[in-house]
Formats: C-alpha cells, structure tokens, sequence
C-alpha cells in the first residue's frame, strides 16, 4: 500500500492557523502475513498446494501461504546466524532463542539442537502442531474438516480456556490439555438443539398419551 500525502494551502486570514494541514490516503498500520507464489500458475505447485490443503483441512491458499512465509523468515534468520561465528554473543542468544521455540512448539525434536535443522523445515512441520491437525490425530473429531467445524463452534478447549481458532498453534506441554470444552454437548454440558427438540416432542406425546 502507498502513502499519499498532500498538502493543501487554503488563503491564510487573521483568525487561521499558519500551519499547513496534511492529509494522509491508503495508510496501512499493519504488517504482511502471507506472500502470494511469483508464478501463480505453475502447474506443479498448484497440484502439491491443493494436496496439502486437502490432507490438513485448510479453508484457503492463503493459511498455507502463511505458514510459509513464517517459515521463511525463521529460515532467513537462521541463515544469518549461521554466517556468523559460533561464539559470537548474538548467534548464541538469538540462536538459542529460535531452538527454544522450535523445541516449545514441538516443530523440532528435543536432540535436534542445531540451526542446521531448521533450515531442513517444511510447513508440514507447522501444519502438524496446529490445534485442527491434533484435534483429528487424538480421536476428537471424525476427520480434519470435522476438527475444523468443531474448533469454531466452541466445543474444544485447550486447558481451561476454549479455542476456536483451527490455526492455534499447540505448544507440547499443552497437547495433552486438549478436550471438549465442559459448556459443550459432547463434554456432558447442555444438550444440542436437535437434541432438545427430540426430548420436547417427546415429552409432548408422552404428556398426550397420558391425557387420552
């Protein structure tokens, strides 16, 4: 997005201002989160990212373009540490500092201790610790888009706290918190709308027979 400003100088009287009033157009306050492929139809990649969002129940090319272009960046940053000496005080903090969140999240095994290792990342090592992935692999759900539908529907909860955001990101010491939320029907709270349809009507023949 551009920044376009202009300045535009009225007649000046005695009551006025002396200063010039700037007007600001097509002002972005945020940062990109996704970067869109530098050939968009590149038949082999289209085939692999169409795979990819059928095996993790994506809603759109855009999750994965995601997940891509934060693993670029965590690479790019390793790459830069790498070049650096290994007793440099900054490739020992920040290198440190990537390992620790790798190792938190579980993308990286707890023996792989070496930024070699993250520049080996795939996004399928993302994908895999998201909370819609793991929902499905613990037997919550009947398939990935089923995990999807019950994430937005809050009726999944990780620790004390409902989640409904499919792309929540699961770090390891909180994978086995993950449950139905309590407030849900299949967590033993208050029956679905069906199910209490069901249960009126019948109450409601049982209540006529009784009458007749």
């Amino acid at each position: 997005a551009r920044l376009v400003c202009t300045s535009q100088r009225a007649p000046r009287s005695a009551a006025e201002s002396p200063f010039t009033m700037v007007k600001c157009a097509n002002f972005r306050n945020h940062g990109k989160t996704f970067k869109k492929p530098r050939r968009p139809f590149e038949k082999e990649r289209l085939d692999q990212e169409m795979k990819v969002l059928g095996e993790y129940g994506l809603r759109a090319k855009r999750e994965l373009w995601r997940v891509q272009f934060v693993l670029s960046k965590l690479r790019n940053a390793a790459r830069t540490l790498l070049t650096l000496d290994e007793k440099d005080p900054k490739r020992i903090f920040e290198g440190n500092a990537i390992l620790r969140r790798c190792h938190r999240y579980g993308i990286l095994a707890d023996e792989q201790d070496d930024l070699n290792f993250v520049l080996a990342l795939t996004p399928q090592a993302f994908l895999e610790r998201r909370l819609q992935t793991l929902v499905f692999k613990l037997g919550l759900a009947k398939s990935v888009h089923h995990a999807r539908v019950l994430i937005r529907q809050r009726h999944i909860r990780v620790g004390k706290q409902v989640v409904n955001v499919p792309s929540f990101m699961v770090r390891t010491d909180s994978q086995k918190h993950i449950d139905f939320a309590l407030t849900s029907c299949f967590g033993g709270g208050r029956p679905g709308r069906n199910k209490r349809k069901s249960i009126a009507a019948k109450k409601n023949k049982g209540d006529e027979e009784d009458d007749e």
